[in-house]
């Protein structure tokens, strides 16, 4: 027999092609009147292996077309971040930046959207993006640590050396993320620890 606070404590983890990348699917428990769901329990995603203190949460509306990143916070107040969409889809990617890994310069990701609820797990050491398919997006992420300007930095969302098969041709991009750097071992401010 279940119990009232056990029917609520339902998530899936799934590692990506980038193992510490992870796809987590919350139960949603639904009836008529519309649905309830957990999207985020210390201790469940604790016992998968996701021990990070989320210190930040973040709120970004975008449009169709729009293509944010290829961003990420250098050390040491580097990110982890737990990413879901709550209105419309979007194709979102994380890239390996931690010199040294087998997976360096390697991407994992897929769609996330509103109506499937799943989140994103992203590790530090990973720069994250995503191009909105839908009319609207409102995209929410928790931040391991707090946005520290002096630290923000990025890479190039087209960099041949990654080849990210985004989903849209010719996307809205801001004056910043048109002028990023390619991937660059030498300049990766991550490294990589077994």
């Amino acid at each position: 027999m279940t119990t009232p606070s056990s029917i609520f404590m339902s998530f899936h983890f799934e590692p990506l092609s980038i193992p510490d990348v992870i796809r987590i699917t919350p139960a949603r428990h639904g009836d008529s009147r519309g649905f309830f769901s957990e999207t985020y329990r210390a201790s469940a995603f604790a016992d998968a292996g996701i021990r990070d203190v989320f210190s930040q949460d973040n709120h970004a509306r975008s449009a169709r077309g729009v293509l944010r990143g290829l961003h990420y916070q250098a050390p040491p107040k580097a990110q982890a971040k737990l990413v879901r969409v709550v209105r419309g889809e979007v194709f979102d990617v994380a890239v390996d930046l931690r010199v040294g890994s087998p997976t360096f310069g390697k991407w994992a990701g897929g769609a996330l959207s509103g109506e499937d609820g799943v989140i994103l797990y992203i590790p530090e050491g990973f720069a994250h993006g995503y191009v909105c398919l839908s009319a609207r997006v409102d995209l929410v992420y928790k931040v391991s640590n707090e946005f520290d300007a002096a630290l923000d930095r990025g890479i190039a969302w087209d960099d041949p050396a990654i080849g990210i098969p985004w989903p849209v041709e010719n996307p809205a991009l801001s004056e910043r993320d048109l002028s990023l750097p390619g991937l660059d071992p030498a300049t990766s401010p991550f490294q990589y620890e077994p």
